[in-house]
């Protein structure tokens, strides 16, 4: 068996789609009289700066010879890759393997990319210790990450992207919102993340330039091509389903408030150290500790609904939250309230006469001027949270493609998804 590796061959500017770019690869394969076995769609990690909007490697498993993979694989990287884009800089790896013997080496090559910032000089050493082909410049990190990612990772989804003919690219695409929404609501929760009902947004249609019409995710491939069978749209030029490590949080690693790196995503405990604040543009910024160590968070403006759950955080309250670190600030996914805060400490209240106590001096008490009644000093009262213990979210128009929605479960307290 041969795997084929791709990466980094569209642009922010210029469109086109590194999935599309596999797509047209596994197409070229087998009409050379390869069979493509297995299709791989990557994430690896978005804290990458040079990165386009998804970060997308590709991995195709065929039957046919290394060599022959190699030559269709650079031939067609060549036609349709973006070559006039500064950051594009393509990639391609073969490897003469099966994704599930890969070499442990090349597994966790695989990981680390998605969960650190490598360089091609990183990804070149493997490739030439393991005699693998390969061809391009930086993409041959993500490239390699791809033809690890079957034993690199446990928990997988699926997604099935529709392309539009390419003639139309440029063009408004043409979907009818009623059909996504109502294959959206007869799916939901096994597809997720097509549509958001709050912010009345198509989240499985693109507004980036590039071939894609709509892309539809899920939990099994059967949903996902039943999802995408019921839309309504212009014609569908290919439609490919991939399996993919979307949906999943592999990017997160375990972190203290202390210990987190930049370009890294994380999953810290702490608590809140001061209350949420919004500041200019609207993101919403607070701090956890842990100890005398502190670690500022911020949930931003495009989260939209998400600030409020963020703003109903009281400093005190035990929490969990996951994202990615830049600039020594944890850029929020989702977070976890454990433990709320259920007090307050507040000046007493004087029990014959209903009013507030004032201060009888430093380190004297209180005392109500009027009956002359005291207190020793300030009393905890009881206070209404408008929030519950759990696990929140972005939501579905605000995530990132790694990222894991609640509804898709396996999480250590009650949810409260976002659809």
């Amino acid at each position: 068996m041969t795997l084929v590796g791709l990466d980094d061959t569209d642009s922010r500017t210029a469109g086109m789609c590194t999935t599309y770019v596999a797509a047209r690869v596994a197409d070229a394969l087998d009409a050379a009289g390869g069979a493509v076995e297995r299709r791989l769609l990557i994430r690896l990690n978005p804290a990458v700066e040079h990165k386009t909007r998804g970060n997308a490697a590709l991995c195709l498993e065929t039957d046919l010879d290394p060599d022959r993979a190699f030559e269709i694989a650079t031939r067609t990287v060549e036609e349709f890759a973006v070559d006039d884009d500064p950051r594009t800089d393509p990639g391609v790896v073969v490897a003469a393997e099966r994704a599930t013997t890969v070499p442990d080496a090349v597994a966790e090559f695989s990981r680390r990319a998605l969960r650190e910032l490598l360089t091609v000089d990183d990804a070149v050493a493997l490739l030439d210790r393991l005699d693998y082909r390969h061809r391009g410049g930086r993409g041959r990190i993500g490239a390699l990450a791809a033809v690890g990612a079957h034993r690199a990772f446990d928990d997988w989804t699926y997604e099935r992207i529709a392309y539009r003919d390419l003639s139309r690219c440029g063009t408004p695409r043409d979907v009818d919102r009623e059909s996504v929404v109502a294959a959206a609501e007869a799916a939901y929760p096994d597809a997720w993340d097509t549509i958001d009902r709050v912010e009345d947004e198509l989240v499985c249609v693109p507004a980036a330039p590039g071939p894609i019409l709509y892309g539809i995710r899920g939990d099994d491939p059967d949903t996902v091509q039943s999802v995408a069978a019921a839309i309504e749209s212009e014609p569908v030029a290919r439609a490919v389903t991939y399996r993919t490590n979307q949906g999943t949080d592999a990017h997160l690693r375990e972190g203290t408030v202390d210990g987190v790196r930049d370009g890294r995503a994380y999953r810290v405990d702490g608590a809140v150290a001061d209350a949420p604040e919004t500041r200019a543009g609207g993101h919403v910024h607070f701090a956890v500790e842990d100890g005398n160590a502190r670690l500022p968070c911020v949930a931003f403006e495009p989260t939209k609904r998400f600030r409020d759950r963020v703003r109903r955080l009281r400093v005190g309250d035990d929490v969990t939250v996951c994202g990615e670190v830049s600039d020594g600030t944890l850029k929020l996914e989702k977070f976890a309230l454990r433990t709320p805060v259920r007090t307050e400490s507040v000046v007493p209240t004087c029990p014959d006469c209903d009013r507030s106590m004032e201060s009888a001096g430093r380190n004297q008490g209180y005392r109500c001027r009027d009956c002359g009644t005291t207190a020793p000093g300030r009393v905890e009262r009881p206070v209404d949270r408008e929030l519950e213990t759990g696990w929140y979210e972005v939501p579905p128009c605000a995530r990132r493609h790694v990222a894991k929605p609640l509804v898709r479960g396996g999480f250590d307290a009650p949810t409260h998804p976002e659809r």
